[in-house]
């Protein structure tokens, strides 16, 4: 049987367990290999195999992979653009009625459990890996994007779409096209993906922590699996975590690449095509490396606070040089605005902007489903000792507010340039380069825009080096403390994938196969709402 004892169980202290969930663990089948490896045998060949054909494939075949790519997720996200809105809300649902109701009570890692991390490095850690390389790549473009569709088809050029007109445009009023702007985009990033992320690393610590079984995906359906959790049914939803975790990554991993380069060509006039990108992706991954090799708590709890700490500056800095009265009143607003549109933006039928509905919030939603498992876990192995109602309201709520007032810093700030000083050049600019040219008229741009690069590939090692990690643990079977070698290899293919996507179509190819790997996972998470539903109400409440 796996060893379940968590490293970050302090010494002295059990972790309790609920032997009615014992029975069976013996056939999830660990072995040592030759190389030193402790892997789950069917968990980690299949998937491993799967990863390293689709790699071969992608590379050999990427004039022809990219039509494919594109067709694929033009299709997912056009037909099933209600299913993935649909999800999402109920995920917003359960988190709520979770918070209000007494299940609330009920602790992770038992009555007596206490945290092990302060709040101040849970955050980071959270930030770091859940959202970074997406804050800073969409924190000016989707604003900007949202903002001149809505104001009545701004021309956009190189790259940056005209056609989403989310819930229709909004006349040419600027204030009004403002408003909606940041409405859309604080859809995208508020409590519907936090509720995603809470709904999984819920599940995770509550049957690791309380039921003793391996912290793996599997575990989280023994309530409506039973015993066969630790056959077939359950390698299937290891495998799908897997696949859904490094796809989902890789696009990640890809859009940093992408503005990665965008910047050091803004700064230094480095080329900024496909060999960068794939260039950048090495040189992280390399980075990322010796992060793994570290551990959590000297690699990627420290690489997040330092960059915690550096996003926190660049956001101060762009507060008091940018339009500082503007900024403080519009994340108000903005809030205001959210909660107003949050019905119409929310509802997956009967659209007026399907563009919107399928070309946005369906690939994002996809996106942070598949991104589920690994941010889940990761979330679930910080998070022991909170109860559920803290745990909820910290997940859901606090990194909410914290998302909304860095669009409104940043987006409002852009918004701002181009209606107020007719800086056309920001809104102009390709996706991945209007974060600098955004800061290109503040004070210190060179400086600044430096620091963003930073904080970029530094989002970038986290997400790699904690992906890796995670990865590890779904397909050791639940191990959290298995061999620096197999966590290498997941590293390594981590920027495989996402260079083969690159080279494949580039982020068309990426968000495709977000989309593709988070359809699957979207059902499973879904079914795993019910279960962890389950395995709470059996749970003392402290």
């Amino acid at each position: 049987m796996p060893d379940n004892k968590d490293p970050m169980i302090p010494d002295g202290e059990v972790n309790p367990i609920d032997t009615d969930y014992q029975v069976g663990q013996d056939n999830i089948v660990v072995n040592v290999g030759p190389f030193g490896l402790d892997i789950h045998n069917r968990v980690f060949a299949i998937s491993a195999l799967s990863i390293i054909a689709f790699v071969v494939l992608t590379i050999a075949f990427q004039k022809d992979v990219e039509p494919v790519f594109s067709s694929l997720r033009n299709w997912l996200t056009t037909n099933l653009d209600w299913f993935f809105i649909s999800a999402a809300n109920i995920f917003v649902v359960v988190c709520i009625a979770l918070v209000l109701s007494p299940l609330g009570k009920v602790r992770l890692g038992g009555t007596e459990a206490k945290p092990d991390y302060s709040y101040l490095g849970w955050f980071s850690m959270l930030f770091a890996a859940g959202m970074g390389i997406g804050l800073m790549f969409f924190g000016v473009s989707e604003p900007l994007s949202h903002f001149s569709s809505s104001f009545g088809g701004i021309s956009m050029e190189n790259g940056v779409r005209t056609d989403w007109a989310p819930l229709g445009a909004a006349g040419g009023d600027a204030e009004a096209a403002k408003r909606l702007g940041m409405a859309a985009t604080i859809y995208h990033w508020a409590l519907h993906p936090w509720a995603i992320y809470a709904i999984m690393a819920l599940g995770l610590g509550l049957f690791s922590f309380n039921k003793g079984l391996p912290l793996t995906l599997r575990s989280v359906f023994y309530p409506v699996l039973g015993e066969r959790v630790w056959g077939w049914p359950g390698h299937i939803i290891d495998l799908l975590a897997v696949l859904a975790t490094l796809f989902g990554l890789a696009t990640s991993l890809g859009y940093g690449a992408s503005q990665a380069a965008s910047g050091l060509n803004y700064l230094f006039d480095i080329p900024k095509g496909t060999s960068t990108q794939i260039i950048l992706v090495i040189g992280i991954t390399a980075i990322a490396l010796f992060s793994v090799v570290a551990g959590l708590d000297a690699g990627v709890k420290k690489l997040s606070e330092i960059n915690m700490m550096l996003a926190v500056a660049l956001l101060a800095f762009v507060i008091i040089v940018g339009p500082t009265l503007v900024i403080l009143t519009g994340f108000i607003d903005n809030l205001v605005a959210y909660i107003q549109y949050l019905p119409a933006l929310s509802n997956p039928v009967a659209r007026e902007d399907a563009n919107f509905a399928s070309g946005w919030s369906a690939f994002y939603w996809a996106w942070w489903i598949s991104w589920s498992p690994f941010v889940g876990m990761f979330i679930a192995r910080v998070s022991r000792g909170r109860s559920v109602r803290e745990f909820i309201i910290s997940v859901l709520l606090v990194p909410s507010i914290a998302c909304v007032f860095w669009m409104s810093v940043f987006g409002g700030t852009a918004i701002e340039q181009y209606v107020t000083d007719g800086y056309r050049a920001v809104a102009d600019a390709e996706l991945p380069l209007q974060l600098f040219t955004m800061l290109d008229v503040l004070p210190l741009a060179a400086f600044t825009s430096f620091i963003a690069i930073i904080l970029v590939i530094v989002f970038f090692v986290t997400s790699s080096d904690s992906g890796s990690l995670v990865i590890d643990v779904i397909a050791a079977g639940g191990k959290v403390d298995s061999p620096t070698p197999q966590r290498v290899f997941w590293c390594t293919f981590e920027g495989l994938v996402a260079i083969s996507l690159i080279l494949g179509g580039g982020l068309v190819a990426l968000q495709a196969m977000a989309v593709s790997t988070g359809l699957p996972f979207t059902i499973v998470l879904l079914i795993a709402t019910i279960s962890m539903l389950k395995g709470l109400m059996s749970e003392p409440r402290s």
